[in-house]
């Protein structure tokens, strides 16, 4: 290319400068020569982050969450309804990661398991998720909810909102309530997680608000594995992962608490 040509003819006078560095004047060229190196590669730079934007952009426009929708895979009992869940990866916003397999399996002991699986790619990106509406909301008296699962190590997120929807997720306008799901590789664990005790978070990251989650306000709710976790701090090499990589998570069972359920 015209520029790798420059490039290459720069530098081979940057080193005649070098075996003449005792000339005045070819010091002054050798000056010349680093100032045209240095705009080179800066537009060499610019060249690479515009292909890379622009890539991610056609990943985007390409992106098809309707479709998700309309393909989403009916699993687990909750609220004595079948929920329905749909995929939401980070290709929404051109990214690479993708939820290859999420399906209502049978194991050994005849529970149907909600199987969250896929891939999560790093570059341009970072989280994968699954997403069901919540029909009619939570049941208003509800306090917690009880997760049976089964993990392989990394740190998860379980998510609830009102089910409003942007480009991205939930609403700009209001809240996604989340708290992390730490799990054990191949361990089956139960979490009981508070709704008092859900962090609001809005892109990606949580908030300082007055609002407090509304049971009945909750209209979707899902399972995300992120490069963040709930706090907005970063989720360690060590329960995330880096580069390309897999992860898997095996939900069993969610049920809705109440107060005297708690005690």
């Amino acid at each position: 290319s015209f520029l790798c040509a420059r490039s290459l003819n720069i530098h081979h006078r940057f080193l005649l400068c070098l075996v003449f560095a005792s000339s005045a004047k070819c010091h002054h060229q050798c000056n010349s020569c680093l100032k045209q190196m240095k705009t080179v590669a800066y537009n060499q730079i610019l060249l690479l982050v515009l292909i890379i934007t622009m890539g991610q952009v056609i990943r985007a426009a390409r992106y098809d969450r309707a479709a998700n929708e309309r393909n989403a895979i009916p699993s687990l009992k909750f609220l004595g309804r079948t929920t329905n869940w749909h995929r939401l990866d980070d290709g929404v916003m051109g990214g690479q990661s993708e939820t290859t397999l999420h399906h209502s399996s049978s194991s050994s002991d005849n529970i149907n398991e909600l199987h969250f699986t896929g891939q999560i790619n790093t570059e341009g990106g970072g989280f994968c998720s699954i997403r069901s509406p919540i029909e009619g909301g939570l049941p208003p008296n509800t306090a917690a909810i009880r997760i049976c699962y089964i993990g392989d190590g990394k740190t998860y997120k379980v998510l609830f909102s009102d089910g409003n929807k942007s480009t991205f997720g939930p609403s700009r306008r209001s809240p996604s309530w989340q708290s992390d799901l730490p799990t054990k590789n191949g361990v089956e664990d139960t979490a009981i997680i508070r709704l008092g005790n859900l962090i609001p978070s809005l892109q990606g990251g949580p908030i300082e608000t007055d609002a407090k989650i509304d049971p009945a306000g909750v209209k979707d709710m899902g399972f995300m594995l992120s490069l963040k976790l709930s706090s907005g701090e970063s989720n360690p090499v060590e329960t995330y992962g880096s580069g390309i990589f897999p992860f898997s998570l095996r939900i069993r069972s969610i049920e809705t608490l109440t107060v005297d359920e708690l005690d």
